[in-house]
């Protein structure tokens, strides 16, 4: 069996394009095991799992927590957001408790850049990115492009839009990243108070005029503001972003071709997007929360053949 190039899933920039094919190639048969009236299989009957969430998660900690279950893994939650741990030594000292108890892979998500590199080098322990800080949300940029793959037969060539505050999301630079390398066309699109100064290093286009990146795009992919990471004013109100990078139905119908909405939530309905463009059948959402959990089974069964040997 092909195996992946890394023992841990850090982040997209760490992965090749053949790490990507496999990750898909595998989740192609997992969506096959979740959509039979039985979902489970055996192949993680002896590795434990934990989940360590520093930061409120919904979505992403449920998700992964159901591809753990589906593997038939041992899970541990761990969540810490209301806790003081910060970084640095305290979080050694918490993971490493959690793997007295024989723990053989850690999914992490925590405020601070970097902190699952930083983890990587201290334990034993396979870890998996679950979002760190403003810095990389790996699993999401992958199941967005295996969305994109499935709804269009390829990433290849596509043109995708990423739209909204670019400047505080961890999943636009981790999908600028999959995206890229999967020979796609990308550009980022938003307020120029939330695009960072460096996007054009990372070699894609930037567009403040929605309109004008909505008619380049065969695929948007909305982004909510994130309020909670910021510590000034960007822009002058949600009113006002809302018409001017709110996707409405009276957008989508004006333009000359049909394109692909995604959102990786949660869905702020009436600003990025309204209710009639979410619910849409150019919206691919739900297909997003379903391919997450395939995605998810795919990482964790991949390095926990590597932990096996």
């Amino acid at each position: 069996m092909s195996q992946l190039s890394v023992n841990h899933l850090l982040g997209i920039k760490y992965l090749n394009k053949a790490d990507i094919q496999l990750i898909f190639e595998t989740a192609d048969q997992f969506k096959e095991v979740i959509n039979r009236p039985i979902k489970k299989v055996p192949s993680l009957r002896d590795i434990t799992i934990a989940n360590l969430f520093f930061e409120n998660s919904t979505r992403t900690k449920l998700s992964f927590e159901l591809a753990e279950k589906r593997l038939s893994a041992d899970v541990i939650n761990f969540s810490a957001s209301q806790s003081s741990v910060k970084k640095g030594e305290t979080l050694i000292d918490t993971v490493n408790n959690i793997l007295s108890m024989k723990v053989d892979m850690v999914v992490m998500r925590h405020p601070s850049p970097g902190a699952g590199i930083f983890l990587s080098k201290h334990i034993d322990a396979s870890i998996i990115n679950a979002g760190d800080g403003a810095h990389e949300h790996p699993t999401q940029a992958l199941l967005d492009s295996y969305s994109i793959r499935e709804a269009l037969g390829s990433v290849k060539g596509k043109n995708v839009v990423i739209v909204g505050d670019i400047l505080h999301s961890r999943v636009a630079l981790s999908n600028i990243y999959a995206l890229k390398l999967q020979g796609a066309h990308v550009m980022v699109c938003g307020p120029k108070t939330l695009l960072p100064k460096y996007i054009k290093d990372l070699g894609v286009k930037v567009e403040t005029n929605l309109r004008k990146a909505l008619e380049w795009c065969d695929v948007a992919n909305m982004l909510r503001v994130q309020n909670e990471r910021m510590d000034i004013s960007y822009f002058p109100s949600t009113r006002e972003y809302a018409q001017q990078y709110g996707v409405t139905r009276a957008l989508l119908n004006s333009l000359e071709k049909e394109i692909t909405i995604m959102h990786p939530g949660p869905i702020n309905r009436g600003v990025e997007i309204t209710s009639d463009v979410a619910d849409s059948e150019q919206s691919i959402i739900l297909n997003q929360v379903e391919n997450g959990v395939a995605i998810r089974m795919a990482v964790i069964y991949l390095l926990a053949s590597k932990i096996k040997q």
